[in-house]
């Protein structure tokens, strides 16, 4: 309850913006604690629960902190107060409107977040991811003209049109069959019902929750990119679209059960979606010449890893999933950090007139080059630890097509990432776009991207505690 209870002194204090953003703060640093202060005891196999209020026999309104959703709170909540200073000097630099509206609402959408790691059943998952949606459609509009608008009823229309359409009636049929909303290890008892209805089923969930982006619910991704960059990082990294691979994580492995789906041999439905959306969306990456657009299509192909961890539905595979949510988040932060830096610096915002920024930016861009070796998978950061579980997973499967979809995939990000950091360092003097001194974005817009940076080169020596909470959750 944290953030959005330190919200309302923010909002009154409206006309007095650093005490305004103390209270952001505040509650950013509160919330982190709070997280991290659980943290060893749900490693050490603690679980706590709390119930507050029973809606319907067998769903209560109800939260768990086991070992999925403590690290899930735990990326959000970290990367939470990182984002927080960067959105400040970005929100300042280019003297954006409505601040106090924009720090409010994002508050509660970091509540909706933690609230959806924390759910100890679907349907109070699927409140707080009802709640996340309408809260974040004020930061996708923010600019309220007519493209943000436009942005905004297609990201309302596809994220609760489907929640609605598809999660709600199907999460309905699966309390009707089993009298239970539960997460469970084993699922909440679907193991009698036909495998047409299970198929359905999973269907539904894995479509309906679109914050995942799966191809060919992901629209509504790339049209968000005309919200400011703070808002972008949260869609990417800290809460929106990770809130939607966590929903189908945690319904694979808490509600259809893993079991259940390998007897049905559902397991090779959710792959093939997965490495689909995978490649699919890097070839689409290649042709985007606006930065933030090929940051989108190259988000979409990352969450599809985290599916494919969940539909590989083993140790290895599980566990690079999980995982994943983390390397990824800290990675792409990184890159949506770099691209508002680069936008509150220079106004640019398409690669082909990037050139030689590099010299200009060497911070920013160096800051970058390590998030993008993060996302390709190369081993000087985290994301090689997520890519190796779930290479491992594919093996373990006995699956080579998509070990081989696995390693294009990677070989794409290469291909969409290396010629931004090209033009940057090392095009010729006469081509460059940017020439003189060296002229940084504010520091509060710099030092975010070098931090998270960092970190992700951090996390590939010193992966824990997120490896070992995500080898707890997948049972390894």
């Amino acid at each position: 309850m944290l953030p959005p209870l330190l919200a309302v002194p923010g909002i009154i204090s409206a006309r007095t913006p650093n005490l305004r953003e103390t209270w952001t703060f505040a509650a950013a640093l509160l919330l982190l604690a709070a997280v991290v202060g659980m943290t060893p005891g749900v490693m050490a196999g603690a679980s706590y629960t709390w119930v507050l209020a029973e809606v319907i026999p067998g769903a209560p309104i109800a939260f768990r902190a086991d070992a999925l959703g403590m690290l899930f709170a735990l990326v959000s909540s970290s990367l939470w107060v990182v984002t927080s200073a960067y959105t400040i000097g970005y929100m300042r630099s280019l003297k954006e409107h409505a601040q106090t509206r924009f720090f409010a609402f994002f508050a509660v959408s970091i509540f909706c977040t933690v609230g959806v790691a924390f759910s100890a059943n679907l349907l109070t998952m699927y409140l707080f991811y009802e709640l996340l949606s309408f809260s974040t459609y004020p930061l996708v509009a923010h600019h309220q003209d007519a493209e943000s608008r436009r942005a905004g009823r297609k990201y309302l229309t596809f994220i609760v049109g489907t929640s609605i359409g598809l999660v709600l009636p199907a999460m309905i049929i699966i309390h009707n069959i089993t009298g239970n909303l539960d997460f469970t290890q084993a699922g909440v008892g679907l193991a009698g019902v036909d495998s047409t209805t299970i198929t359905i089923l999973l269907t539904m969930m894995l479509f309906g929750f679109a914050k995942a982006a799966l191809i060919p619910i992901h629209a509504w991704l790339p049209a968000a990119m005309v919200a400011p960059t703070p808002v972008s990082s949260l869609l990417h990294a800290v809460a929106v679209v990770k809130v939607g691979a966590f929903s189908i994580m945690r319904v694979i492995t808490g509600t259809f059960g893993v079991e259940n789906l390998q007897g049905l041999h559902l397991n090779d439905w959710v792959t093939t979606i997965a490495a689909f959306t995978m490649i699919a969306a890097s070839l689409v990456a290649l042709s985007q010449d606006g930065l933030k657009r090929r940051l989108a299509f190259s988000t979409i192909g990352q969450l599809a890893y985290i599916a494919l961890g969940a539909g590989l539905m083993n140790a290895a595979g599980l566990t690079g999933g999980m995982l994943h949510i983390a390397m990824h988040a800290f990675g792409k932060i990184t890159l949506f950090f770099c691209a508002g830096a680069i936008f509150v610096a220079t106004g640019e915002k398409y690669i082909s007139k990037m050139n030689g920024i590099g010299r200009r930016m060497p911070l920013t861009m160096t800051a970058f080059f390590l998030g993008s070796l993060s996302i390709i998978g190369i081993p000087v950061a985290g994301g090689f630890y997520s890519k190796w579980f779930l290479l491992n997973g594919c093996l373990d499967a006995g699956s080579w097509w998509l070990a081989g979809a696995l390693l294009l995939s990677s070989l794409l990000n290469a291909a969409y990432f290396l010629p931004i950091v090209y033009r940057a360092w090392f095009c010729p003097p006469d081509e460059a776009t940017f020439t003189g001194p060296i002229k940084e974005a504010p520091l509060a817009c710099v030092v975010p991207p070098l931090i998270t940076a960092a970190v992700s080169v951090a996390l590939l020596f010193h992966p824990d505690p997120f490896l070992t909470l995500a080898k707890m959750a997948a049972g390894s």
